[in-house]
């Protein structure tokens, strides 16, 4: 069967809202709750599994590798084949591969199982976006958005939680186990309640998946490595050399394409490229931060598992309360100042835990800071969504969605291997004091990346305009609104 053969929707058949917002949004919990769920049982992991220092980060690593490769890939095949059927069986791609990460015997075995949830998490996650930006229109998306990020912060918050409580009172297996019955409920919903679209572009683009799929892979990987081998090495040098050439090749051929999977016109628009900056550098500072802020609750400040999740979250429960009013006043005072406050607020709370850090420092004294950066991070989450797929037409929005996604991942890994090397040191696990003085500098670099986000955050138009359709940004035959098709399935 061709993408023409897909009926159309009936002139009244739109998508259930309430549906949509709610199936999406229990599907981004749950891969956005696994990014972070497995840092508070690293130490539990090390010694079940036998596992090296290395082997842990790559706990973490490979889930976050394949999740940033894919991304462009998840929003294509959307397009293709309907956001609907492919979102379900990413969901239960997604719950297949916790139950191999469950049933692991082995740290290679577990790594192998995070890769394959990464990369089913990279079709879901921009699927997510794409099925609420497609069911509400332009006046609610604002609000609905916010929605979408409040849970995103609610997943950020719960995972060192969820992780510390499950390693503290049952198993580290059922960090996993819990994704199962989820998806295994929610892929059949999705395919009964929400309402099918397809983008664009009638067929993939084969060329452009190899050479986007590897030139990430490329950067993602030189970025990962750089903090066990140095950023001197051979390996990552030619590792970051290769994705650059691949990427730049993918950009090329992007130009010719008959059907390109990413219409680079879409980057001529102030209000994508500048969203996605702020996402970028935004991203970096706050997984970079995270990364070793859990480290420091334990290893810094003597605390559990459990504890560690706990004393964290001044800062990663706020989008919960935060998101969703910034998302809805951003409809009628713009992006832009939620943007550039949100990152000020992130890095002087980030900037404030770097100055007063110190062993067995007081929860009151760091929960202070930790709220300020939260309520920063929580202005932009729902802020740079909104302004993403307020500047593009409505077509564009899977591939706007797995672009922003995409470029928010690679921000992620690139704070965690800058920060990691600045952390890294001969002794820096020896002693909490030890711990500290390598922590503060790095963390110091973690604000400092959010003050760079500023700079797109100011350049940013006051108010994303409605683009008309096929209008700037567009290119060919791909921007041609009769395109994109809808199926209402009420069976």
């Amino acid at each position: 069967m061709s993408h023409d053969d897909f009926p159309r929707a009936p002139a009244a058949a739109r998508p259930r809202q309430a549906w949509t917002l709610v199936l999406a949004s229990l599907g981004l919990f749950m891969v956005a709750l696994d990014t972070l769920v497995v840092t508070t049982a690293l130490p539990v992991l090390r010694a079940d599994l036998g596992a090296k220092l290395t082997d842990l980060e790559w706990t973490v690593n490979a889930y976050n590798l394949a999740f940033a490769c894919l991304l462009l890939t998840g929003a294509a095949l959307g397009d293709r084949f309907g956001r609907r059927r492919v979102y379900a069986i990413g969901v239960l791609g997604f719950a297949v591969a916790s139950a191999a990460a469950a049933m692991s015997g082995s740290v290679g075995a577990l790594i192998a199982a995070r890769a394959v949830q990464g990369g089913f998490a990279a079709i879901v996650m921009p699927l997510t976006l794409t099925l609420i930006s497609q069911a509400f229109p332009a006046e609610k998306r604002g609000m609905a958005i916010g929605l979408w990020g409040g849970i995103a912060g609610l997943a950020v918050a719960m995972g060192p939680v969820v992780g510390g409580a499950i390693t503290n009172g049952l198993a580290w297996q059922w960090i996993f186990w819990l994704n199962v019955p989820v998806g295994l409920a929610l892929a059949p919903l999705a395919l009964r309640r929400l309402t099918e679209s397809f983008g664009p572009r009638p067929r993939l683009d084969p060329v452009g998946l190899a050479l986007a799929g590897t030139g990430f892979l490329g950067l993602t990987w030189g970025l990962v490595r750089a903090s066990t081998v140095g950023w001197g090495s051979a390996e990552v040098l030619l590792s970051l050399l290769a994705g650059t050439a691949l990427v730049t090749g993918f950009l090329a051929w992007q130009r010719r394409a008959r059907n390109p999977m990413l219409p680079l016109g879409l980057f001529r628009l102030r209000g994508f490229s500048t969203a996605n900056g702020v996402s970028f550098f935004m991203y970096a500072s706050l997984f970079g931060a995270l990364f070793l802020m859990s480290q420091f609750l334990q290893i810094g400040l003597g605390n559990s598992p459990l504890a560690a999740g706990l004393w964290i979250l001044p800062w990663t429960a706020t989008p919960m309360v935060v998101a969703p009013v910034a998302g809805a006043l951003s409809e009628r005072f713009g992006n832009r100042p939620f943007m550039a406050a949100g990152l000020a607020l992130q890095a002087a709370g980030l900037g404030w835990v770097a100055a007063i850090a110190h062993p067995g420092m007081g929860y009151a004294q760091l929960s202070v800071a930790l709220t300020v950066a939260g309520v920063g991070t929580s202005m932009c989450f729902p802020t740079v969504a909104n302004a993403v797929m307020g500047s593009v037409p409505q077509q564009e929005a899977g591939v706007a969605s797995g672009t922003n996604s995409a470029i928010r991942e690679l921000g992620g890994v690139f704070g965690v291997a800058v920060l990691a090397a600045i952390f890294t040191g001969p002794a820096v696990y020896g002693s909490p004091d030890a711990f500290v003085d390598a922590f503060r500098p790095a963390l110091g670099v973690g604000a400092g990346l959010a003050v760079v986000g500023i700079v797109s955050a100011l350049l940013a138009p006051r108010r994303a305009g409605t683009p008309r359709e096929g209008g700037p940004g567009q290119a060919g035959p791909s921007a041609e609104p009769r395109a994109v098709r809808t199926v209402r399935t009420d069976a």
